[in-house]
């Protein structure tokens, strides 16, 4: 099993910035890929990013090429997901995810663990 907690949600005016965590523990030598996803209500959840667990190949949902960067912090098994320009629009629940087998790697079905999610509000 593979246990994932995200922090660093909050308030913030459009055009501010953001910075998510998610710290990954247990059997995380089985992990391929993490990703972030978000879900706003009545919406379904939605891909966020992407970047497989040695830190390299991220990839991003064309609606926040660009605003956001996801990174690995390989030292202390920390993804991160930094976003900046952030518009209303972005404002929903974040969700940190791990996968093992990552085909298609950006559909929730494919990500077997998942965090709790943490809140991400932007005002206009």
């Amino acid at each position: 099993q593979v246990q994932l907690v995200e922090s660093g949600g909050g308030l913030v005016q459009a055009g501010g910035s953001l910075r998510l965590s998610c710290a990954a523990s247990g059997r995380t030598f089985t992990i391929v890929r993490m990703g972030w996803f978000r879900q706003a209500p009545g919406k379904e959840r939605e891909f966020v990013a992407t970047i497989r667990w040695s830190g390299i190949s991220p990839y991003y949902a064309d609606s926040v090429q660009g605003r956001f960067t996801m990174s690995r912090d390989n030292a202390e098994n920390t993804v991160y997901l930094e976003m900046n320009n952030l518009k209303p629009e972005d404002t929903a629940g974040y969700y940190c995810a791990a996968c093992e087998d990552c085909v298609p790697m950006n559909s929730a079905s494919t990500y077997h663990y998942w965090g709790q999610g943490t809140q991400v509000t932007v005002s206009s």
